[in-house]
């Protein structure tokens, strides 16, 4: 674009940022709809699962594979290679690949359908899988190149508010996803509502390519600034391993994770079972002012640690060790009361006071270690973070709901394979027989409600974690009030 000077003094970057005012708001904007398309895209699968369980016939133990592991497997597998590549590639043409790859991806889950292939046939659930993993691999190709432009197209002064402005593409994205996609699924099916949300993202591709540019790497830095190599994983696990508030961090926020993402992947077939409403009307009505409300928590929660931080330094973990802790009781009251309306307050509040971990996990996480090895130390704390919270808490909740199921079915007299899950749903249920009907009506519904009120015990877990976190910070944490970190 003619708003970007290509002949601008690179020693000046540090003053005014890359191009003009304008065009690095348009950049910041672009950058961000990106990744509220990267959180549309990811959030839908739980969107439209009320729909497409019953319709493909898979388990909540599936389901969880496919919303948590299938997903988060690869995607943070890929993460990392192209976090690197990121640091010396062309950023815009990685961020341009990636859209494209994740919104073809999305639109793809739309066609997921059994499959014959001479003698083999694959089924729908492993379609929907591979379409799965390459969403996952699309969108590991977002976050690590757009933090990395923003710094170059902003100054270090107005970096952190763009960030900041970036990140709300999480909750945005969040929220788009239950809006649109509730809306298509119960207007048309949940097959249209992958059409609609991840076609667009191909044009989003190359308009973002054809106008967004690739600034010179290091542009806005100082230029006297030293450019340090960074430190190698064996150095960082080194110096984390003397760090134990580091890693009761890793914990808490692993296990946070692993409830939160499981929780969310559930909650609208949680709602559809429980209160016999339509996947539409469960996204709009409550999982769009849940969150609403957890971003509006997430900010609150991390401005008051934050501005506590500086004269109570542990408020960074026992800020966000009370909100989690607080959060289990409106849980567990949201999925076990019969009032619809009572189950969408406990949930608006338990989502409201358990995020102050977010702004706890980066704090702390760099906080404890020597500035040459704060990326790799953060780097470690979201693979695990990724990896065993993001893959295997849908996964968990899944297996237990599936489990619960079949117990009870066995224990109303009812033989193995006599009855399936999908068997219990509404539109199908009238062709049972009476007595399978009576059965379905006591565990269809109540076996998921089992399985997310332990889900919800085990924030109580990540509360005592970010406890154990702040009797440590004295000893572990080297940036405190703005000091400058010692040298490891």
């Amino acid at each position: 674009m003619s708003a970007v000077i290509g002949g601008e003094n690179r020693g000046q970057g540090q003053l005014a940022g890359y191009g003009s005012k304008a065009y690095r708001n348009y950049v910041l904007l672009a950058l961000t709809l990106i990744y509220i398309l990267n959180f549309v895209d990811r959030a839908l699968l739980a969107v439209v699962g009320p729909d497409l369980v019953p319709d493909l016939k898979i388990t909540d133990t599936q389901f969880g594979l496919l919303t948590g592991f299938g997903f988060a497997l690869l995607y943070t597998a890929v993460g990392i290679p192209l976090a690197r590549f990121a640091d010396v590639g062309h950023r815009v043409w990685i961020m341009t690949i990636c859209v494209a790859l994740w919104s073809l991806m999305t639109a793809a889950c739309g066609l997921a359908t059994e499959v014959t292939i001479g003698s083999i046939t694959i089924g729908a659930f492993w379609i929907l899988l591979i379409c799965r993993v390459g969403v996952g691999i699309g969108e590991a190709g977002c976050t690590p190149p757009a933090n990395s432009l923003i710094a170059d197209y902003f100054i270090p002064r107005e970096r952190s508010q763009a960030l900041g402005f970036y990140a709300m593409g999480v909750t945005l994205g969040t929220m788009v996803a239950n809006l649109i996609g509730g809306w298509v699924t119960d207007v048309f099916d949940w097959r249209t509502a992958f059409f609609v949300v991840g076609l667009p993202g191909l044009l989003v591709a190359l308009v973002f390519k054809l106008t967004v540019k690739e600034p010179p790497r290091g542009y806005t830095d100082p230029p006297e600034t030293e450019k340090k190599e960074r430190a190698g994983l064996k150095e960082a696990i080194h110096e984390l391993m003397g760090k134990p508030a580091f890693w009761l961090m890793t914990a808490g926020a692993t296990i946070a994770a692993f409830c939160g993402y499981g929780i969310s992947s559930f909650q609208s077939l949680f709602l559809v079972r429980t209160y016999e409403i339509t996947a539409g009307q469960a996204a709009i009505w409550i999982n769009t002012p849940v969150a609403l409300s957890a971003a509006v928590g997430t900010f609150a929660t991390g401005w008051l640690a934050t501005r506590m931080y500086k004269k109570h330094p542990g408020a960074i973990a026992w800020v966000p060790a009370a909100g989690l802790t607080l959060s289990v009781p409106f849980y567990i009251y949201a999925f076990t009361t019969d009032n619809l309306l009572y189950a969408a307050i406990g949930l608006v509040i338990g989502g409201f006071v358990k995020y102050g971990y977010l702004a706890a996990q980066y704090t702390i996480g760099q906080g404890v270690v020597s500035m040459r090895v704060r990326a790799m130390a953060t780097a470690v704390m979201l693979l695990l973070v990724n990896l065993l919270g993001y893959g295997f808490g849908p996964l968990f909740i899944g297996a237990v709901s599936d489990i619960f199921f079949n117990s009870g079915v066995a224990e109303l007299g009812v033989g193995a394979g006599e009855l399936a899950r999908n068997q219990c749903h509404p539109a199908v249920v009238g062709q049972l027989s009476e007595n399978l009907q009576q059965v379905c009506g006591q565990v269809y519904a109540q076996s998921l409600q089992t399985s997310m009120v332990i889900m919800a015990c085990l924030y109580a877990a990540s509360g005592l974690c970010f406890l154990l976190t702040w009797r440590r910070l004295d000893k572990d944490m080297v940036d405190r009030q703005g000091e400058t970190p010692a040298t490891a």
